[in-house]
This record gives structure tokens, C-alpha cells and sequence, in this order.
């Protein structure tokens, strides 16, 4: 019996499969693409309908130090360096045999996707670690992003690739990177930026036009893009919206899965290895409420198929978690809006605005808590630990008129001038004073005041010496170059109105998953390998042990350890498979 998927393979029950990878995130592509790399028989399948998880919604930026890249731009860099670095950032949260697994084999992984495969990066010429004040920091050289893919290329399958966050869009699904909002911003000043904008627009319409959606894949969408497009290739058989609902050992380390697919269930067979990367435990009804700290975030940025039932699944086959995260999750900071449809949007707010000349975050008792500059994440663990009676959690963005609309607030772009439909649904809050902001809001309206006129004192001089705002390389980088002051995250508050967005924690991804040797093999408590059965992604504890130390630390070791999970397992020698095969 078969059953046909919107991706347009089938199941066979029955069907006998050498490595099987369960999850379509960045992580489980890339398994799934060295494991066919390997020349053995890959199933890959996805619980969702769409391919991509949250690495298609993201940046996609990909931290994996001394690729060819390190020496393309210039940079000095080594291994040596590399594990200082983490060794200080990280320390004992994270076993250090993982993260010399990674920096000794990253570079063959990208190197090896960038020789064989479509799969494409580049590296940035800046674009700092975030935990700048370490010594091993770099400013550049080890975060790299996916090349643009044309995504005409993927013809039916172009809508297997889960589609951007729409909020990330402009004109109604139009995909923009870094260097178009730049373009954007100048087009009114620079010829050139007007030329190149008019054309990407231009562009985008006719795409659309004949394909329905932007074919030009940025980002998140260009890496997965690009893995899709490798996957089926290279053969792999792709499945969507469907379960995995069994797991069985049999001998040699192979595995009975049991797949529910549109009501019918099909038994296949993994006979080198089962691959886990399902994007973790966040969005497990009693895990996600178990698991991370209170208040639990309500709402989440990330894709909506990281259930964690597979966990259900192998902690009974004697897998476990880590216990020595310093969190449980990589945060970021979100604002919620209600989007015309019903649904809830959280707009997860990165760099754009926090960290800019006349912006601060307070608490509802009205001061200052954190570095605005700082990560997302830390941005986040500083909330959760000022947090007190509900204090902090919300948080507030708050901004002079200036700042608003040169910066934009969350959902609102850059150069808005009309801010009445935020207002008037409640994103945005607007006062014509610090006192009438605070009184709308419910903070402490004097130590509102106290606090933006120590602020403005401290921005006068460029010197925050309360959170040391703007120090390091890679805050200065997050604030405006073209500002006019000794900081370039620092500028006094002005007169009013004053703007106000809530800021929530959202969680991003789990830093808490399961926990494997080097060779990503899922481990029971007493250290024995569960053979046979692997993790990537977020489904694997993190190396990083719950610490966000440069941008891609995520996507990066995702990619990396997805390859070694499916090189470990196509390679693996068994009776049984030998058996099969022959």
C-alpha cells in the first residue's frame, strides 16, 4: 500500500531504507544530502507540510570558523583560536569533545558542499562574534551566509519551501536582505540605490507574476532552497505531513519506523541509521512548560512542527537530556501584533531597533536592566533574570519620534511616517510625555524620568556607564554608522512624543536536547552508545550548552553535525545491511 505526499513521493509499506532522517530543517537537509552523498538510499521525512523548519525563517547566517572563506576576506583565524574562544564562552556547559568535533570537521562539511553540491555560501566582510570582549573573538571570517537561489529552478517543488515570516516582507511577500535595505533606505538620495531598487521591485513582480510567490530565495529560503534542490538530485525521497509514530530496535543498530501519513500507517525500515532532527522539545505541551523558565513564553517565532514527540520516543529507548545548559533555549526578544487573518505575529526583534541612537528598554518599575546592544539571547536572559512579579516580562522599547521613524519599531519599517494603525490596534503605544507614556503602560513614571535623564546625560558624553552600551565592536556595529556622536548606539532622548513596543521572550530554538558523542550518536546515562540512532540540530544538546557567542551558532553546528550524524551512519558496517544490499 502507498500513499501519496504533496511532495509527490510515496511510501511503501515495507520499504527498506539505508538511512532514514526525521525533520527538514537546515540540520536534516544536510544529513539527508551526505548521507546520499554516501550513495546510500535516504528517506527523508517531515512532519509538515512545508521543508525548511525555523532555519527557512531565519537569516541562515552559519557559523563555522576557518572555511576557505577565513582567507577569502582575510581573516586570521585558527582552530586553536576558534576552541579559546568557545572554550571560554561556553566552559563546562558543553562537553569540549563536541566542540572539537565541530571545528576540526566544519570546514570539510561546507567545503564539501561547496565542491559537489549546489549548496553555496559567502562569507560577510564584517560581521563580529557577539561576545566581542573575549579574547578568540573575530570581526569577521567565521559567520557565512547562503548565496540567492533562483527558486524557478525547484519548479513544483518551490512550494515545499516553508515561506518567510510575512512581517520580514515588503509589498506582499517580497523577500529582502541586508544589502536591499540599505538600497531602499538611499533611494531617495542616491541615484544608484534608486536604479537597483526600481529593478529588484521590478523583478519581483514579474516573478510572482508567473510563479505565484518570489522566486528570488534570500536567506533562510536560499539555503533551503538550495538543499532542496541538492536532496532531490541526489535521490533522496522526500516525504511531508507525516507522523512518526513508532520506533522499534531491531538487531545491528536497525529500526522499525512506524509513519502515519493522511490516516494510513506504513512500517519502513532503516537499516544504517535513523537520524533525529526535529527541531527539539519547544513546542511540547508538558516539556515546553517543564523545561523552560517562568514565565513560559506564550508565543514563539520558530516553525510549528518542533513538537518534541520523537523525544517521547527515544528517552524510552534510553536517550536523555542535558542538564547543564545555561538555558534551556536561545531567545530573542518579540513583539505581538494580530494580523488580519486572526493569527498572532511575533516579530522578533534582532537588531534593527534595540540597540539604535535614542532608543532604551525599561521595565514597568521604570529603569534601565541590560545592555540594549547586547545579543538577542542575552537580551532575553536579562529579562528573565530582573524579572520579578511580572517587572520585566514585558519589557519596553521605548523611543523619541526621531528614533522611531528613522529605525522603525519591530513590525514598523524603517521611514514609516504613519503610525496611527499601530497605535489604534495597540502595537504601539504613543505619549506626549514620559509621564502620559508611563501612565498608558503602567511604569513608574518618576523613575521613568530619572531614568532618561541620566540616559541623556550619559549619550551627551557617549559613555553609558551603567551597561557599558556600545563598547565592543560588535555592539557598535548594531547602532548607526551615520550617527553624528561619539557612540554610535547613543543619542539623548528627545523631546516628545514617545513611542512604546511590549517586547516578550520568544524562544528560537532548543539549547537543551538530547545528548550524543561526537560522532552525534545519542547516548543513555551511563555514556553507552544507542546504536543506530543519531541527533542534529536542535534535537542534539547544544555545543554552544545554552550560550550564543557569534551569529549561526545554531544553523552552523546544525549543518556540521548533520553531516557527521549521516557520514557516521551510511558508513556504518553491519550484517544486516551487507544482507539487504547484496
Amino acid at each position: 500500500m502507498s500513499k501519496e505526499s504533496r511532495s509527490g513521493a510515496q511510501l511503501e509499506n515495507g520499504a527498506s531504507y539505508d538511512v532514514v532522517v526525521l525533520g527538514a530543517g537546515a540540520a536534516g537537509l544536510s544529513a539527508a544530502v551526505f548521507a546520499a552523498l554516501e550513495g546510500v538510499r535516504v528517506l527523508l521525512v517531515e512532519r509538515t507540510e512545508f521543508l525548511g523548519g525555523t532555519s527557512a525563517l531565519s537569516a541562515a547566517t552559519t557559523w563555522v570558523p576557518n572555511t576557505r572563506f577565513r582567507d577569502e576576506l582575510g581573516a586570521k583565524d585558527s582552530e586553536e583560536s576558534v576552541l579559546a574562544f568557545l572554550d571560554r564562552a561556553v566552559g563546562n556547559r558543553a562537553p569540549r569533545a563536541l566542540r572539537e568535533a565541530f571545528v576540526k570537521r566544519g570546514p570539510g562539511a561546507i567545503h564539501r558542499l561547496e565542491d559537489e553540491t549546489n549548496v553555496r555560501f559567502r562569507g560577510r566582510p564584517f560581521h563580529p562574534d557577539y561576545l566581542f570582549e573575549l579574547e578568540g573573538s573575530t570581526a569577521f571570517g567565521r559567520a557565512l551566509e547562503p548565496v540567492p537561489f533562483d527558486g524557478a529552478l525547484l519548479g513544483d517543488d518551490l512550494k515545499l519551501v516553508r515561506p518567510p515570516i510575512p512581517e520580514f516582507t515588503i509589498l506582499g511577500g517580497m523577500q529582502i536582505d541586508r544589502d536591499d535595505i540599505a538600497h531602499l533606505l538611499k533611494m531617495k538620495k542616491s541615484p544608484r540605490s534608486l536604479a537597483y531598487s526600481i529593478r529588484i521591485v521590478a523583478r519581483y513582480y514579474l516573478r510572482k507574476w508567473a510563479h505565484g510567490r518570489d522566486t528570488r530565495l534570500l536567506m533562510g529560503n536560499a539555503l533551503i532552497g538550495r538543499f532542496l534542490y541538492e536532496a532531490r538530485k541526489r535521490g533522496v525521497e522526500i516525504v511531508t505531513q507525516t507522523k512518526t509514530t513508532g520506533l522499534t530496535p531491531l538487531e545491528e543498530g536497525a529500526y522499525r519506523l512506524t509513519l502515519e501519513q493522511s490516516g494510513q500507517s506504513f512500517d519502513v525500515t532503516a537499516t544504517k541509521g535513523v537520524v533525529l532532527a526535529s527541531g527539539g522539545f519547544a513546542r511540547h505541551p508538558v516539556k515546553r512548560q517543564t523545561m523552560m523558565p517562568a514565565p513560559t513564553p506564550r508565543v514563539s517565532p520558530a516553525a510549528p512542527g518542533h513538537t518534541g514527540e520523537l523525544h517521547d520516543i527515544v528517552l524510552g529507548l534510553g536517550a536523555h537530556y542535558s542538564d547543564s545548559s545555561a538555558q534551556p533555549c536561545y531567545w530573542a526578544p518579540v513583539s505581538i501584533r494580530k494580523r488580519a487573518d486572526g493569527t498572532e505575529a511575533a516579530f522578533p526583534h534582532f537588531v534593527l531597533d534595540r540597540s539604535k541612537p535614542g532608543i532604551i528598554s525599561v521595565g514597568r518599575d521604570g529603569k534601565r536592566f541590560v545592555n540594549e546592544s547586547r545579543s538577542y539571547h542575552e537580551f532575553v536572559s536579562a529579562m528573565y533574570a530582573a524579572d520579578k512579579d511580572g517587572s520585566h516580562i514585558p519589557t519596553f522599547l521605548i523611543a523619541d519620534a526621531a528614533a522611531a521613524r528613522k529605525y522603525g519599531m519591530g513590525m514598523i519599517h524603517p521611514g514609516t511616517k504613519n503610525f496611527g494603525p499601530y497605535i489604534a490596534e495597540g502595537y504601539l503605544t504613543e505619549g506626549r510625555d514620559l509621564g502620559d507614556l508611563a501612565a498608558q503602560l503602567g511604569i513608574d513614571g518618576a523613575n521613568l524620568s530619572a531614568t532618561v535623564a541620566r540616559f541623556n546625560e550619559m549619550a551627551k558624553q557617549g559613555v553609558d556607564q551603567d551597561f557599558h552600551r556600545g563598547e565592543t565592536v560588535y555592539e557598535r556595529a548594531n547602532g548607526d554608522a551615520t550617527h553624528d556622536g561619539p557612540n554610535p548606539t547613543l543619542r539623548p532622548l528627545g523631546k516628545g512624543p514617545y513611542y512604546a513596543v511590549k517586547l516578550y521572550p520568544g524562544d528560537i530554538g532548543a539549547a537543551q536536547g538530547l545528548v550524543t558523542d561526537e560522532n552525534a550518536r545519542l547516548l543513555t546515562e551511563n555514556g553507552t552508545v544507542i546504536e543506530g540512532l543519531y541527533a542534529a540540530g536542535a534535537d542534539m544538546n547544544s555545543i554552544m550548552g545554552g550560550v550564543y557567542p557569534g551569529p549561526g551558532i545554531t544553523i552552523g553546528p546544525g549543518i556540521v553535525f548533520g553531516s557527521i550524524a549521516a557520514t557516521h551512519a551510511a558508513q556504518r558496517k553491519t550484517a544486516r545491511a551487507d544482507r539487504i544490499a547484496s
